[in-house]
This record gives C-alpha cells, sequence and structure tokens, in this order.
C-alpha cells in the first residue's frame, strides 16, 4: 500500500513533512570547538536572541494586513455615503484618524462650471473658519502642470489679507505627497501672522493633503488632467508639535485618493441637481398675477431630485382668474421636462375654455395619452371669477383644496377622480365654491402630507387644524397664512421625503 501525498497548493509541492516522533534537532558543534566546554553563562550576560527572517515577515504581513483592513472599513463607510457634506465630514473624520489628529477642514473647489467651492469644518466654529482663507490661491491657474499655489508663490511670505492660507503650500499637481508644519511656534521662517492664527485657535502642527485623483497623469503635458483631477486639499491640525509618521502619511494618501474620486462624482451629482433644481424653478411662474378681489401667495420647497409637482396662476379675459396645481409621476430632469410640457398645455387650454374646468382636464388628459403614454398624472384647475364670487374646481386624482374662514375650516367635497392617463377617457362632474369675503382657498401639493411623515388620514387632519388654527390678525395676509400652515403642518426637522415637492398655493378673496 502505498503512502499517500499531501494535496499540492497552487502548483507547489508541498515540503517533506518530518517524521512523527523526532527529538529537536542538536545544535552543530563546530570542528574547532574545546573539548571541554565553557561554564554557562549567567542570565544577565545573555544577549538577545535576534528575531528569525520569518518572524519580521510575519510582523510585516499582520501590519499590511491592518492597514489594508482599516483602510476597507473607511472606504466602505465613505462609500455609504449619498451627500456631499456628509461625505467631507467623514473623510476629515477618517482622516483625523488616520493622522492622529483632533481638528481640521476640508475644502473643494469650483472651477468653471463647477460650482462655489464647498468648506466643511471639524472641531472649527465659524469664528475659527473666520480667520482661515479655507480657498487655495490660484488654485484654477496652470491647473495641468503647475503648482496649487502657484509657481511665483513663496510659503514665507506675508499672505494678503487678513486670512491664514494653510492649503497654498501643497506640493505641485502630480504629487499627492502632503505639506506639514510640525511646530509652527518654532518655525523661523512662517507668515508671524499664521502664528498668530494658530496660537489664538489653538493648534501648534498642521498636516495639508491635496485631494487629486491617483490615476491622473497630471505631470503629462500632452493630456489635460481628468475631470477628476486636483479638486481640493484638506489639512488637519494637532493641539501639540507633532508629525504624521510615514506610514499615516501613506496610509492617508491612499485614503484621499479614493476619495477624491467618491467625492468628485458626488460634486459633479451635486451640480446636476442644482442645475435641474434651476431648471425647474424656471419653469414654474416667476411672479403671481394680481386681479382684483383675490390676493394670493405661493411656497415651494423642491424635493431633493426635482420631483414632479408644479402649480400656476394666469390671468384670464373679463377680470377671471385660472388656478391650477398637480404632479406628474417620476423625478429628475425628465419629470422636469415634463412638467413644463404639461402646465404649457394647461395654459393653452384654461385660455381657450378656462371657464369649463372639466373641458380644460379632459383635453390635457387626451394630450398625455398621446405624449406621454407612459406617464399619469394629477391635475386640480379652479376657474374663479372673483367680481362674482365664484369658484368652479374639477379635479384628476388630486387632493381637495381646503377653505378656511372667520366660520369655517373645511375640506371642498370634489368628486373622487382617478389622474390622468390612468383611463382611457376621463371626465368628472366640477364643484363651484362660493367663497365669502375674507375666506381663503388652500391648494397643495400631496408632498405636503407625505412629508409630515404620518399616515394620509393623520396628515389630512394636522393640515386641517394648521389651516383653523391661523390667528385672526393674518386672516387676511395670504403670504402669512402660508407661512403659519407650513411651520405648523411641518416641524423645523422634518426631511424630505424621497423626491417629494412641497406646494401651497393660497387665494385670499377680499
Amino acid at each position: 500500500m502505498t503512502t499517500p501525498h499531501p494535496p499540492k497548493v497552487a502548483g507547489i509541492s508541498p515540503p517533506v513533512p518530518a517524521p512523527a516522533h523526532t527529538s529537536a534537532p542538536a545544535v552543530p558543534t563546530p570542528a574547532t570547538a574545546p573539548e571541554t566546554a565553557p561554564a554557562a553563562p549567567s542570565a544577565s550576560a545573555v544577549s538577545p536572541t535576534p528575531p528569525a527572517p520569518c518572524t519580521l515577515v510575519q510582523d510585516r504581513l499582520a501590519g499590511w494586513v491592518s492597514d489594508l483592513t482599516t483602510l476597507h472599513e473607511l472606504t466602505e463607510r465613505l462609500a455609504r455615503t449619498a451627500d456631499l457634506d456628509d461625505a467631507l465630514r467623514e473623510v476629515l473624520r477618517a482622516g483625523a484618524s488616520l493622522v492622529g489628529a483632533g481638528r481640521g477642514l476640508v475644502t473643494l473647489h469650483g472651477d468653471g462650471d463647477a460650482g462655489h467651492p464647498v468648506t466643511v469644518a471639524l472641531g472649527l466654529g465659524r469664528a475659527d473658519l473666520g480667520h482661515i482663507e479655507t480657498i487655495p490661491h490660484g488654485h484654477g491657474q496652470d491647473h495641468n502642470h503647475g503648482r496649487g499655489h502657484g509657481e511665483d508663490h513663496d510659503p514665507g511670505a506675508a499672505a494678503p489679507g487678513p486670512y491664514v492660507r494653510l492649503l497654498d503650500d501643497l506640493p505641485p499637481v502630480g504629487d499627492r505627497s502632503g505639506t506639514a508644519h510640525p511646530d509652527i511656534p518654532g518655525e523661523d521662517d512662517l507668515d508671524p501672522r499664521h502664528r498668530e492664527v494658530a496660537a489664538r485657535l489653538g493648534y501648534a502642527a498642521s498636516y495639508a493633503v491635496p485631494l487629486e485623483s491617483p490615476t491622473a497623469d497630471l505631470n503629462s503635458e500632452s493630456s489635460p488632467p481628468p475631470a477628476a483631477g486636483r479638486i481640493g486639499a484638506a489639512v488637519w491640525l494637532y493641539d501639540e508639535p507633532a508629525e504624521p509618521t510615514r506610514r499615516q502619511r501613506h496610509l492617508a494618501g491612499l485614503y484621499c485618493g479614493y476619495a477624491t474620486e467618491h467625492l468628485a462624482r458626488l460634486l459633479e451629482l451635486t451640480h446636476a441637481r442644482e442645475t435641474v433644481a434651476a431648471l425647474y424653478e424656471e419653469l414654474l411662474p416667476t411672479r403671481l398675477p394680481r386681479v382684483p378681489g383675490v390676493r394670493l401667495a405661493v411656497r415651494h420647497r423642491p424635493g431633493p431630485r426635482g420631483g414632479g409637482d408644479w402649480y400656476d396662476a394666469l390671468p384670464l379675459p373679463e377680470g377671471a382668474l385660472g388656478l391650477a396645481i398637480g404632479g406628474i409621476t417620476g423625478s429628475g430632469p425628465e419629470a422636469v421636462a415634463a412638467v413644463g410640457r404639461l402646465r404649457a398645455s394647461l395654459r393653452a387650454y384654461a385660455v381657450m375654455e378656462g371657464e369649463d374646468p372639466v373641458a380644460v382636464l379632459s383635453d390635457l388628459e387626451l394630450l398625455l395619452r398621446v405624449t406621454e403614454p407612459a406617464r399619469a398624472a394629477t391635475a386640480l384647475f379652479a376657474y374663479c371669477e372673483p367680481a362674482e364670487r365664484k369658484v368652479v374646481v374639477a379635479g384628476a386624482g388630486h387632493c381637495s383644496p381646503l377653505i378656511i374662514g372667520p366660520g369655517r375650516a373645511e375640506y371642498v367635497e370634489t368628486s373622487l377622480s382617478a389622474p390622468l392617463g390612468m383611463l382611457a377617457c376621463w371626465e368628472a362632474p366640477s364643484v363651484e365654491i362660493a367663497p365669502e369675503p375674507g375666506e381663503t382657498l388652500l391648494f397643495y401639493s400631496d408632498g405636503l402630507l407625505h412629508r409630515t411623515g404620518d399616515t394620509m388620514d393623520r396628515a389630512f387632519t394636522r393640515l386641517h387644524s394648521a389651516a383653523a388654527s391661523v390667528p385672526r390678525a393674518a386672516r387676511n395676509d395670504p403670504d402669512a397664512i402660508a407661512d403659519h400652515v407650513l411651520r405648523t403642518v411641518l416641524p423645523e426637522d422634518a426631511s424630505p421625503a424621497d423626491g417629494e415637492d412641497v406646494i401651497l398655493l393660497v387665494a385670499h378673496f377680499t
């Protein structure tokens, strides 16, 4: 019977194992050793045994594994951040733990269309930031292969203005190593203003690292740097004279290189959201019309991703007024574009047949099925004749308006109807309202109810209570009514629902 061989590992035959029953190998005796062995030395005279080479390798491997584990945990935490401010705070906290600092700040500068600079601090208040210039001097100059602080900048020269430029003495673009000031009070060639501010803020050393893409060939003159490039810098402050070790610098550089890629994506996403929000605002009315007999006010809080809610108020022939509010499914640029088309179409139908709100919504529903077959929309249109104290309302899947006045606070009883685009042919009866002088109609989006965080029944109850509790002195001011309702329905710390907009349109009849 043959003896089984141990399996191979990665194609390499393992060494032959030692026998099971063997004694420890004897230490070979040199040939020139005398026959009489000297007396054993005392314990105090024994020199320490140097570690075996395998022990050194194991210790080094253990250190690498520990560093990789730390970087993995920190980058995983950073990857879970979806907001730019949260990501910047996470970068500050992680960097502080890597370099052993207690405070710091990080700045993303905005070049060209990248937006305005963004600065977040750790352990520094607003008054502290008032002494620090957070924008690197000349960061937009010679961005391909120059220095972040300019070629002719002298770090020892006095910084212009009353600020201390902590981010000006960074290495050249393409060099991601940091710049350390280990002993600010003891550095003779440092700007005296820097030492003064350091003493006032209570830090004695600093370490600044550029936020630069590790994959960017920024020293190459043949091709421009990628979009990430150097997008900003971070600086950490020490309460006592200190300097990060070589290992800490290496880990901080690796982490900041990964963080640059993540921050660049969030910066681009934030800029895109701001562009969509600006376009969204331009698609809605820039000012409310002035019609005798009625005063208007509106409050609009867009959602984080640019939702599909909209409103409109347009003067109509013979002193009439058209009020509309609604929403379309989806969010983002596509929903914003659909809002623009829907609102423009409703305006045209309102001018032609606004006195019949059912006809206006029927035409809108037909257009929606032809041009936006994959979308559904809610809408409510009100044709107002302030001189006649007459309001005709028709709704398609939208929340009923609320009427408040000295003697009542109640929801208008509109017919229950499906949203536009849900049925083959939409039609629902309209409702006529006769508001008295001093009464107010409230039109609102469903986002106002969703942002409360309550169930729909409780949200409707909260809105009704808020409208009924408007102070008597504010009931003739539509702006005061809108502010009171929003302040009562939505607490200050209410977080917006995903993609939800809040619209409150107030029409007060005089």
